[in-house]
């Protein structure tokens, strides 16, 4: 019984406990983290820096040019050439893993998203574009016309679509034309028709 059983419906048990710590000393705390996150970053990049010139005094040592002949000059030279293909060779190596991993890193996460279901959608804007508008977006220059459809349509008369009627009308089977039309027979009539025989 001494136990309150907390309830979604019930008010007071939602209610949330005030902090212990006043604001004056939560912003004391975050000026001292602040503090000691700027040190510990001055003391890395000076670490940085001391391990940087240990290792150059280590992979070059000091130049002695001096007292050295003309043939001695070239073969350090040489060595140098050498060295700087090397160094390149090996660049060129660590720039490509480094493309080939990102690469695969992207298509790790596309397949993580596939996976799981989850794709992100794209804010996009409402446009409102006339059809015109949209037309010369897709066809470019080629668009001048309108989009007005009945404009384009083309007009017909009444009195073609009754000469179209009759001209069907007359039409009868095609295949006692075909018949009438064969052999030398159909051959003469077609040229009588046509006025070759006059």
């Amino acid at each position: 019984m001494g136990e309150q059983i907390r309830r979604p419906g019930n008010p007071k048990m939602d209610i949330k406990p005030k902090s212990k710590i006043s604001a004056s000393r939560k912003l004391s705390l975050k000026i001292m983290l602040l503090n000691r996150a700027i040190d510990d970053l001055e003391r890395e990049k000076q670490e940085r820096d001391e391990e940087k010139k240990r290792y150059l005094q280590e992979k070059l040592p000091p130049l002695q040019l001096s007292g050295l002949s003309l043939v001695e000059l070239q073969n350090l030279c040489k060595q140098f050439y050498a060295k700087i293909d090397a160094v390149d060779e090996e660049r060129y190596d660590y720039e490509d893993k480094v493309v080939k991993h990102n690469k695969d890193i992207t298509e790790l996460k596309l397949k993580i998203q596939d996976l799981g279901g989850k794709f992100k959608r794209p804010a996009l804007r409402k446009v409102r574009v006339s059809a015109d508008e949209m037309m010369r977006a897709l066809l470019g220059s080629k668009h001048k016309g309108s989009m007005d459809l009945r404009a384009n349509l083309k007009s017909v008369k009444k009195e073609d679509i009754k000469q179209e009627k009759v001209s069907t009308s007359e039409v009868s089977d095609w295949r006692k034309n075909v018949e009438a039309m064969s052999g030398m027979e159909g051959r003469k009539k077609m040229f009588d028709a046509a006025g070759g025989g006059q």
